[in-house]
C-alpha cells in the first residue's frame, strides 16, 4: 500500500530516539565510575595495609622465636650444636622452607646454613634482635638476629639467625582483604541505590516546570518560578531570553501588519477609485488622469512599504548579528552622495558635499549607512523644496564623527522638534507626499551604531539633521 512506510525507513526513523542522550545515565555514569575506581583504589589500599599489619606481626612473632631459640641454646645446647629433630622443626613451612644459622666468632658454622647470615656490623651484644632482608635461592626472606657471648667459651660470640618466607605474610593480607571486599561491595551498592533515588528525585523536581510549559498555548510570559531549582536557573533564564525575543518579534510583525494596514489604506482606495473613474469614464484625457494618479500612488504605496520594510528589519535584527567593519566616512559619504546627483538635479535641488581630508573613522555596516545617508537626503529633496539648497557634511568634534544634511528649506516649528523621529509623524501642514518614517528608520539605524541623532532649525531658515558617531582608531 501507499502508505506503507518501509522497515528500514522506519529503522531511520527511530534510530535518533533510540541515541538521545539521557540525562539520567549521564549522572549515574558520572558518578558509578568514580565509585568503582574508588573500590579498586580502596582495595589497593586495604592490600597494603593488610601487609603493612601483617609484616608487624610476623616481625614480632619472628624476634620471639630468635629469643627462644636463644634461650633454649642457653639451657640445653651452649655448644651451639642442634639435634636434628629440633632442626626440622625450625626449618619447616608448609609452603616452602625457612632457614636458621648458629655461628661462632671463633669456630664458625656451628648449626643451619651459612647463607642467612647478618649483615656486618648490624649486630651488638646484649640487645634484643635486630631484623633485616636477605635473598635466598631468589627467594625473598625476613630474617631476625642477635649476638650473645658463649657461655664455655667468654672470649667467644654466637650469633643466632632465623629467617622465614615471605608468604605468610601475603597470605594473611590476602585474607584481611577478601574479608573487606563484601563490605566495601555492600556499600558501594548502598551507594548506587541512595545515588540511583537522589539522580530520580532531583530530575522530578522539574516536573512542576515541565508541567506549567506544557500547560501554555501562547504564552511567552518568563517561566522563572520560585520552585525552579537554581542550578536549571541558566536554562530557564535562556528560555525567557528567547521568549522575549519571540515577543519581541511578533510585537514587529503585528506592529508591521497594522502599519502597513494604515498606511497602505488610503493609496489602495485611492487607486480603486481611479480604477473606477477611468473605468466609467473611457475619454483619453479621463484615463490619462486616471492613470497619473495611479502612478503616483503607486510610488507612495511602494515608498511606504519600503520603508516599512525597512524600519521592521532594523528593527528586529540583532545588534550581534549585525556587520560591522572600520569604514572612512571622509571617503564613503562622497560616493554615496554622487549616486544621488541626478536625482537633485530631476528636484532641482543644489545637493553638495564638505568634508576634510583627514580621515574620520568608525565601526559600521556600509549598506546600513548608505540607507541611513538615503533617508536623510530624501529627507531634505522632498521637504526643502525646489530651488533649495542641500549641504552634506562630515567632520569630527570631540572623539566624533558627524554625519550632517542640512538645507535652507522652512525647516520645523521648535515645539515639534521634539516628536521628530517618531513612526508616522509629520509636521502639520506639509503639503509633500510621506509617510512619516524616514526619520524614524534614521533613528533606529543610528541606534545601531552607538549614534546620536540631532535636530536643529539653522539660523536665517533651513533644517539641519546631525548623527554623531563614536571615532575609533585605525
Amino acid at each position: 500500500m501507499n502508505g506503507d512506510r518501509p522497515a528500514d525507513a522506519i529503522g531511520q526513523a527511530a534510530a535518533p530516539a533510540q541515541r538521545r542522550l539521557s540525562l539520567r545515565r549521564h549522572l549515574l555514569v558520572v558518578l558509578l565510575v568514580p565509585l568503582m575506581l574508588l573500590l579498586l583504589v580502596n582495595s589497593l589500599i586495604t592490600y597494603g595495609g593488610a601487609l603493612i599489619y601483617a609484616n608487624h606481626v610476623h616481625d614480632r612473632g619472628l624476634a620471639d622465636d630468635t629469643l627462644s631459640l636463644t634461650q633454649m641454646l642457653i639451657r640445653e645446647a651452649p655448644d651451639g650444636h642442634i639435634s636434628p629433630q629440633a632442626t626440622f622443626l625450625l626449618e619447616y613451612e608448609p609452603q616452602g622452607h625457612n632457614y636458621f644459622s648458629v655461628s661462632s666468632t671463633k669456630h664458625g658454622q656451628l648449626a643451619g646454613t651459612e647463607i642467612v647470615q647478618p649483615p656486618v656490623g648490624l649486630l651488638a651484644p646484649d640487645r634484643e634482635p635486630e631484623l633485616f632482608d636477605v635473598r635466598v635461592k631468589h627467594r625473598q626472606l625476613r630474617a631476625a638476629a642477635m649476638l650473645i657471648p658463649n657461655t664455655l667459651d667468654p672470649d667467644d660470640m654466637l650469633t643466632i639467625t632465623l629467617a622465614e618466607s615471605l608468604h605468610d605474610r601475603r597470605a594473611q593480607a590476602k585474607e584481611i582483604l577478601l574479608l573487606s571486599i563484601p563490605a566495601q561491595t555492600l556499600l558501594i551498592l548502598v551507594v548506587f541505590a541512595l545515588v540511583w533515588f537522589g539522580v530520580g528525585s532531583g530530575l522530578r523536581m522539574l516536573n512542576p516546570l515541565t508541567a506549567r510549559l506544557a500547560a501554555r498555548e501562547h504564552d511567552l510570559t518568563p517561566i522563572g518560578n520560585d520552585d525552579v531549582p537554581k542550578e536549571i536557573l541558566p536554562l530557564t533564564r535562556t528560555i525567557d531570553g528567547l521568549f522575549a525575543r519571540l515577543r519581541h518579534m511578533l510585537l514587529l510583525q503585528e506592529r508591521f501588519i497594522a502599519d502597513a494596514a494604515h498606511q497602505l489604506r488610503t493609496p489602495l482606495a485611492g487607486l480603486r477609485v481611479h480604477v473606477e473613474r477611468a473605468q466609467k469614464d473611457p475619454a483619453p484625457a479621463t484615463v490619462a488622469d486616471a492613470l497619473q494618479h495611479i502612478q503616483r500612488l503607486t510610488l507612495r504605496a511602494s515608498r511606504t512599504s519600503s520603508q516599512l520594510l525597512a524600519l521592521t528589519r532594523v528593527q528586529s535584527s540583532e545588534p550581534e548579528s549585525q556587520h560591522s567593519e572600520p569604514l572612512d566616512l571622509n571617503a564613503l559619504v562622497p560616493q554615496l552622495v554622487s549616486q544621488r546627483v541626478h536625482e537633485a538635479l530631476a528636484a532641482r535641488v543644489d545637493l553638495g558635499y564638505e568634508g576634510t581630508t583627514a580621515p574620520g573613522w568608525i565601526e559600521g555596516d556600509p549598506t546600513i549607512l548608505q540607507e541611513l545617508l538615503d533617508n536623510l537626503i530624501d529627507n531634505a529633496l522632498r521637504y526643502a523644496g525646489p530651488g533649495s539648497i542641500v549641504t552634506v557634511a562630515v567632520d569630527t568634534v570631540d572623539r566624533q564623527v558627524r554625519l550632517s544634511v542640512e538645507d535652507n528649506g522652512p525647516g520645523v516649528p521648535e515645539p515639534l522638534l521634539g516628536r521628530l523621529g517618531e513612526r508616522f509623524f509629520r509636521v502639520p501642514g506639509c503639503r509633500e507626499e510621506g509617510s512619516g518614517l524616514g526619520l524614524a528608520i534614521v533613528q533606529r539605524m543610528a541606534e545601531r551604531h552607538q549614534a546620536v541623532v540631532r535636530y536643529a532649525n539653522r539660523e536665517g531658515g533651513g533644517f539641519r539633521v546631525e548623527v554623531g558617531f563614536p571615532l575609533v582608531a585605525h
